[in-house]
């Protein structure tokens, strides 16, 4: 029996170790804890709960709504907590399969996440269009980073930010060209 339980257990860490370390919100288990605890849970209720956590990410993303971690356990995860960060793998796994969304930390102290979207870029007629519907949600994002800040942030906590959401402001950026100068004139111009 105990063997059989093993097996089931083991089942949940199929994939690329490297995969597991993109979508970790926390790792305070470690890797063997967790298969531990998940020997001790059915497949089909950690299914569930990977399930319930997508939902909820993808509900906080199309309203906006910064996605918290202390939100993430008390409304989802709950009881599960032996077994969270291999539910936020799973659902990570989900998100960039399914979605092509990524969870990104924008807030370490706090422990916020966005979902970045990991699709490529589409060519074509519409891309001037795009470029400013582009350059538009990068100013959303930043704006949204000071608010949460309360309103105020220093210019190297923006460009920390940047940087996590791999938009380097020394780096000519595919979409945005000069970050830099793009941040510091046009956006500031546009007030």
């Amino acid at each position: 029996m105990s063997q059989r339980k093993r097996s089931k257990g083991a089942a949940f860490s199929q994939g690329d170790e490297d995969d597991d370390d993109d979508f970790s919100l926390s790792q305070t288990q470690t890797h063997s804890q967790v298969q531990r605890n998940l020997e001790r849970r059915s497949r089909d209720e950690v299914n569930r709960k990977v399930s319930e956590l997508v939902q909820f990410l993808l509900v906080k993303d199309q309203k906006k709504i910064p996605i918290k971690r202390v939100d993430i356990l008390k409304k989802v995860i709950r009881e599960y907590k032996d077994v969270y960060s291999e539910i936020v793998n799973q659902a990570g796994r989900i998100l960039q399969q399914v979605f092509g969304l990524q969870l990104v930390e924008i807030d370490t102290k706090h422990h916020i996440y966005i979902l970045t979207s990991n699709l490529p870029r589409v060519e074509g007629e519409n891309l001037k269009r795009d470029n400013q519907t582009a350059k538009l949600g990068l100013l959303t994002i930043i704006l949204s980073f000071i608010f949460m800040k309360g309103n105020s942030a220093k210019d190297s906590a923006v460009w920390e930010f940047l940087r996590r959401l791999r938009v380097h402001p020394g780096e000519k950026h595919e979409v945005f060209g000069d970050v830099k100068k793009l941040v510091t004139e046009e956006f500031v111009r546009q007030k």
